[in-house]
């Protein structure tokens, strides 16, 4: 004979206004915790998107913020046309048409020096706040709020480059033009790096690097001049 499943309101062990959940009672007459655990892992994941969402936000207006100022200038396109430049002198085998193409590169290099100084200038009447990003490997949330410590800004992490690119420019050490260029370039993508960890983490920054230019962190940190890492590695606490 099938049992009979009574209402709470006719269990005999209920008491005068008392409602057993019969679902929560597992077959040996204890409480189940499942609703408990089902709502501590609906809130975690709750939190987890709402933190994912102001994270994502973070970044955009952060991509946006830049973009604002980077659209003004030719800068990404001048770097290209230099490394590939570059590339191009030291492949050449013939003398003088290496140093022609070297000659030629003189003026990418002043064009490029003087948008980023332009960029640096505009760059100095920006909200403080709006410059700000965290300097740990992770993109989080609120991060420059709740660790100010850990916050680098990305005007004065620029200034280190544009020293860096003047630098290299000037060649005050009296390298090569080969190993000049070698340096420049360093400075330029380090630079490049700094922009991308600024937009969205360090590790992004470092995993497009390495894809694009098959150059980690740690090697352009090396490549650059002795000054540029020293002064960079103070800012981004690395």
């Amino acid at each position: 004979m099938p049992a009979l499943c009574l209402p709470p309101q006719c269990t005999p062990d209920a008491g005068p206004g008392q409602s057993l959940h019969l679902a929560s009672i597992t077959k040996n007459g204890r409480y189940s915790s499942h609703p408990y655990t089902m709502n501590v892992i609906v809130f975690f994941a709750v939190l987890a998107f709402s933190l994912q969402m102001r994270n994502s936000l973070e970044q955009r207006r952060r991509v946006l913020f830049l973009g604002r100022y980077l659209r003004r200038y030719q800068i990404e396109s001048l770097m290209q046309s230099l490394v590939d430049g570059y590339l191009r002198a030291m492949g050449e085998q013939d003398v003088e048409r290496r140093q022609s193409i070297w000659s030629m590169l003189t003026q990418t290099e002043a064009q490029l020096y003087e948008q980023f100084q332009s960029l640096l200038i505009d760059l100095a009447d920006a909200n403080p706040r709006e410059l700000g990003a965290s300097t740990l490997p992770l993109s989080l949330p609120l991060a420059t709020r709740w660790l100010p410590s850990a916050t680098f800004n990305l005007r004065e992490v620029l200034l280190v480059h544009g020293d860096g690119i003047a630098r290299m420019l000037s060649n005050a050490a009296g390298l090569s033009e080969r190993d000049r260029s070698y340096c420049l370039v360093a400075e330029l993508l380090l630079m490049q790096h700094s922009c991308h960890w600024f937009c969205k983490s360090r590790w992004i920054a470092s995993a497009r690097m390495l894809a694009r230019h098959q150059t980690s962190h740690d090697q352009l940190l090396q490549a650059v001049s002795a000054a540029t890492r020293s002064a960079y590695r103070k800012i981004m606490g690395i």
